[in-house]
């Protein structure tokens, strides 16, 4: 059931209308705390959904909401579950995002 909603979720978090886009992220944002590591079976389509995007977006509403989602992650999550996805990302994002997630990471 957790899949087949954040996978109607996942669209949300990068969807054109920017003021959806950054409900989705605080939404998320909120939600990680009462998921926790339960949100291990989606971590692999919730961080690409969060990250790809929005972390180099030139709106700051969704910058900040973005990048509160990564950093409410690293704090309720267990850091192994994020380990393989963050470096990914770290490998193959560009620009702000890189340089974000690669912080994240040290």
């Amino acid at each position: 059931v957790l899949f087949q909603i954040f996978d109607a979720f996942k669209s949300r978090l990068h969807d054109s209308n920017s003021k959806v886009n950054q409900v989705a992220l605080e939404t998320m944002h909120k939600m990680i705390p009462l998921l926790k590591d339960n949100l291990s079976p989606v971590i692999n389509m919730l961080i690409p959904a969060t990250v790809d995007n929005n972390l180099n977006s030139k709106n700051p509403g969704i910058y900040a909401a973005a990048t509160s989602v990564v950093q409410a992650l690293c704090q309720h999550l267990d850091n192994s579950l994020l380990l393989q996805p963050f470096c990914t990302k770290a490998q193959f994002l560009n620009g702000k995002a890189k340089q974000d997630m690669t912080e994240t990471l040290a």
